[in-house]
């Protein structure tokens, strides 16, 4: 049983336009793919007390996490914060590293994993790198390649440590959180991916696994859960 968190926005359908927790099909098809049950965590109070009935958390990709979370103010292009989706994300990441599930966070969920653990963000990474090639725009991926530190879990879950992927993000890891271990990197420098040392699983990736055909990231989440003991 896979907790996959939601995002909060405003959406419309038939004859309504209204807030609701959506979460992009894509996510949950790549869980069942692999061999879980996805289980919708909408971003509401106290959803955290969901976690000791699950075996693992996604943390899936979305707005900017609120500035003010690592101690910043807000630059011109930082936009789409949901407070109330950040207050619930981040309950329900710090819930999990308590429980000891398996979680994998990916775009925002691993700059989320980096502000928890008390990392700072990049707010405009064009500003940064000095291209934009980490983008294809709204609602378009670019694709690039991530390299990954031999030996880390994630080169083992992938079995490779070059890696074509998708990607649609702004921001990005700047200094890193407590404990976190960056394990991948474009060609430009920025940090692609993370691990938390100690922990069993705990992987978050800048990209957009879901986007790919290749279930291998998601099926070490599922294996991962599969052999934790954590009830």
């Amino acid at each position: 049983m896979i907790g996959v968190s939601a995002y909060a926005e405003q959406a419309r359908w038939a004859a309504w336009d209204v807030p609701a927790s959506v979460v992009p099909q894509r996510y949950l098809d790549k869980v069942l793919a692999a061999g879980g049950v996805p289980v919708i965590l909408p971003a509401v109070a106290d959803i955290s007390g969901a976690l000791p009935r699950l075996d693992g958390l996604l943390l899936v990709g979305g707005g900017d996490v609120d500035p003010v979370r690592y101690g910043a103010l807000p630059h011109a292009k930082t936009g789409r914060v949901f407070p109330a989706r950040d207050v619930a994300e981040l309950a329900l990441l710090h819930g999990a590293l308590e429980l000891g599930l398996p979680i994998l966070g990916i775009c925002r969920g691993l700059q989320l994993l980096n502000v928890a653990l008390g990392g700072t963000l990049h707010q405009h990474v064009p500003d940064v790198v000095g291209h934009g090639g980490h983008s294809g725009g709204e609602g378009t991926f670019a694709r690039h390649d991530v390299h990954l530190r031999a030996g880390s879990g994630l080169a083992r879950a992938l079995n490779r440590t070059t890696l074509d992927v998708p990607s649609l993000h702004h921001q990005a890891i700047d200094r890193l959180g407590t404990g976190l271990m960056a394990t991948a990197w474009s060609d430009d420098g920025l940090i692609e991916a993370a691990e938390l040392d100690g922990h069993p699983f705990t992987v978050g990736v800048q990209w957009h696994p879901e986007a790919d055909e290749d279930v291998a990231l998601f099926a070490a989440l599922v294996a991962a859960a599969d052999t934790a003991v954590v009830h």
